[in-house]
């Protein structure tokens, strides 16, 4: 990677678009309202803000890494592409159907999620591969030309071809986009063989599906981008970040526009995983909460926890199997509609609920003055003290307290016969209390406990609530670095560039095949290289293998990471060892008398990560932090007002402290220092916030 040269990193949120300039002995950034009709607008704002801010011309930058939430927001808010889905013959209806579990086992009045494909536009054609890639009903020509006629009919700009066990066997997927693209030529095709070549067919038909909605819409605005760029001067190469944390080409991403879909919290994922390693932090708890939604991530020994399946917009308490579900490698984490704009009502039950819908941009939280007039939790924020109105994002917004005082009164206070600063009050506590749940929730999935973790919190209201949301986890430790504000940015400029290929092959330990195994491996690896060798044609290449196993009967698997002398010199007894050894340190012990069995084979290519900077010595308190003003704050957690000290964070030198409550500003955001913890400035820059001399 061109870690040396001028490099940019870009990402765009529901709310603002994050733009981060950096090189040898220089580093800028900015955030811009997000231009939802045409994204590639904020980007080249916020393009020409940094680099007119370092004196550099555009055509000195060489290299740009983008992430993005428009693949996600146009899945969430169904504005994808008009699509049908060939699929075989009995298996139309799989994508509604879903699976036999109920996310609510007692709910009566369950609604299940809608698949993105109405009826009317999933067709079938007679063929059959079986599970041993053995074709068992060749593929009917005539009826799929009879099929494409009908897509035809039907004006769709996309196809999503899903077959049952194409993932052994892609002959009759390739044959039918073949047909497609004879017959149609400007529609595109998104065949499961490629997109997620995994067993499962509800969530390899759902992946494939979406993959096929979001891909025109990302195709044309990698398009746009790329002119618009050119117009600007850059003559740099363009790369996007992709779910799992590693970087992908342009021509990749429009055609698997699907490994978009978690883009932009992946690069907070590598962001916080980068401040873990520098700080030899082994348990860290990400929370990345922007303009419209709140990430929340684990990272153990200073890696995201990754997975093969996650679920987009889950709809019912944030519990697995109430989202849609993406088959794809990704880094594992929830995520919520619980950011700055995210707007707050009164229900039915005159209770009050915040999120998932977002002000987002446009018009924006009421206190904006860009024409909202409903509350959200920014608006929320600065009736309670916690935002500068004169200051947010570095002075080019102006923030209106008495429009977000009518928007609060009008939504929330009247209703429930409160003052608007008891509707600011309610709204905040039910955001951070989401959210908090939201991470018991992921934490109990995983089986961990939180109060052993340090939390690192980004993003532009992360250290605005990252404060409260340890009082309410019982977290001890939070750091807030340098750049928090626009984290994921940052993140992009961390990441290697990498690719992750995965294929269903079943295989039982009692029958292993050394021979197929180090085949498949092999093929496996040549797909992954080829992938990074698109993006960088000299760098070296790792890579990294893991399995997924299972005992005979169980209906999930583990992932089992070998070294590369396993994975090169495959036998049974090493994948019985391994697998026992993750299998007992998960459930604490391991089932006598039961096969073992493979489902997936992954292997994961990747150029070298940075090397890590060398672990800054922990500060030790030596000075009261300097103050020129207060303000007025209101503390959720003694229920009172409080006066606050106001510290501009540039003024904060290596060991200085301050007790809360305080509120340390800076152009992209504001730490808010609860009056339960103290504040402690780190060498490199680092805020901590803890309970260590903080008042009882």
């Amino acid at each position: 990677m061109a870690q040396d040269g001028i490099r940019l990193g870009v990402d765009i949120g529901g709310t603002f678009t994050d733009v981060v300039l950096e090189g040898p002995g220089l580093f800028a950034s900015t955030k811009v309202l997000t231009t939802y009709a045409a994204p590639e607008d904020a980007i080249v704002e916020g393009l020409q803000r940094v680099c007119a801010a370092e004196g550099i011309a555009h055509s000195a930058i060489t290299q740009i890494i983008h992430g993005t939430t428009l693949a996600t927001n146009a899945l969430i808010e169904r504005r994808g592409a008009r699509t049908a889905l060939i699929t075989t013959e009995g298996f139309r209806d799989v994508i509604e159907m879903r699976s036999e579990s109920r996310f609510e086992q007692y709910d009566l009045n369950l609604t299940l999620p809608e698949p993105l494909l109405p009826r009317q536009r999933r067709l079938c054609v007679r063929e059959r591969v079986n599970a041993q890639g053995e074709v068992m009903i060749a593929l009917d020509e005539a009826e799929v030309a009879t099929r494409i006629d009908e897509i035809a009919a039907m004006g769709v700009d996309s196809v999503a071809v899903g077959l049952m066990h194409s993932y052994l066997n892609p002959t009759h997927e390739r044959r039918i986009r073949e047909m497609i693209a004879a017959r149609l030529p400007d529609v595109s095709v998104s065949i499961s063989s490629e997109v997620s070549p995994q067993m499962r067919e509800y969530e390899r038909f759902n992946t494939t599906v979406a993959n096929a909605y979001i891909k025109p819409l990302i195709a044309s605005y990698l398009g746009r981008l790329e002119a618009r760029l050119k117009a600007e001067g850059v003559t740099a190469d363009v790369f996007l970040m992709h779910s799992g944390g590693g970087i992908i080409s342009l021509q990749n991403a429009a055609d698997f526009p699907v490994r978009l879909v978690e883009s932009g919290p992946a690069g907070g994922a590598v962001f916080a995983a980068d401040i873990a390693a520098r700080h030899g932090l082994n348990k860290v708890l990400s929370f990345d909460m922007g303009g419209t939604t709140a990430k929340i991530c684990l990272i153990k020994d200073q890696t995201p926890k990754t997975a093969r399946v996650f679920e987009v917009a889950r709809t019912y308490r944030f519990k697995k199997g109430s989202g849609m579900p993406i088959s794809i490698p990704v880094i594992d984490m929830v995520e919520i509609g619980a950011g700055g704009g995210s707007l707050a009502s009164v229900d039915a039950l005159q209770r009050i609920a915040v999120g998932p819908e977002s002000a987002g941009s446009e018009p924006g939280p009421a206190s904006y003055g860009r024409g909202g007039d409903r509350p959200a939790v920014t608006d929320a924020d600065l009736m309670l003290g916690k935002l500068d109105p004169a200051a947010f994002a570095g002075g080019r917004i102006t923030l209106d307290r008495d429009a977000a005082a009518r928007a609060l009164d009008t939504a929330v206070g009247t209703p429930l016969g409160m003052t608007p600063q008891e509707a600011a009050f309610g709204v905040t506590e039910v955001v951070d209390e989401n959210m908090a749940n939201a991470a018991r929730v992921h934490a109990v999935e995983n089986g961990e406990d939180l109060s052993d973790y340090t939390m690192i919190a980004f993003g532009g209201a992360a250290p605005l609530h990252a404060g409260r949301l340890c009082e309410k986890l019982g977290i001890s430790r939070c750091l807030v670095p340098p750049g928090a504000g626009v984290g994921s940015a940052i993140g992009f400029l961390r990441a290697p560039f990498s690719f992750e290929a995965t294929r269903s092959v079943y295989m039982r330990l009692s029958a292993f095949d050394a021979d197929t195994v180090a085949h498949l491996l092999a093929e496996l690896a040549d797909e992954a290289t080829a992938f990074v060798r698109t993006c960088d044609a000299k760098a070296p290449i790792e890579t990294a293998v893991k399995v997924y196993m299972r005992y005979a009967g169980q209906g999930w698997e583990i992932p089992v990471t070998l070294t590369p002398t396993q994975a090169g010199a495959p036998d049974a007894a090493t994948f019985v060892a391994r697998f026992e050894e993750d299998y007992a340190q998960l459930f604490g012990r391991t089932v006598a008398g039961l096969d073992i069995e493979v489902t997936v084979w992954s292997v994961n290519a990747s150029t070298p990560k940075s090397p890590p900077l060398p672990m800054p010595e922990r500060a030790a308190p030596k000075t009261l932090a300097p103050h020129q003003a207060t303000r007025q704050m209101f503390d959720p957690a003694r229920a009172t007002t409080l006066e606050t000290a106001e510290i501009a964070r540039r003024t904060l030198a290596p060991g200085m402290r301050c007790q809360g409550p305080a509120a340390i500003f800076e152009e992209e955001t504001t730490i808010i220092v609860p009056a339960s913890r103290t504040a402690l400035c780190h060498a490199d820059g680092c805020i901590e916030l803890s309970l260590e001399g903080a008042q009882p």
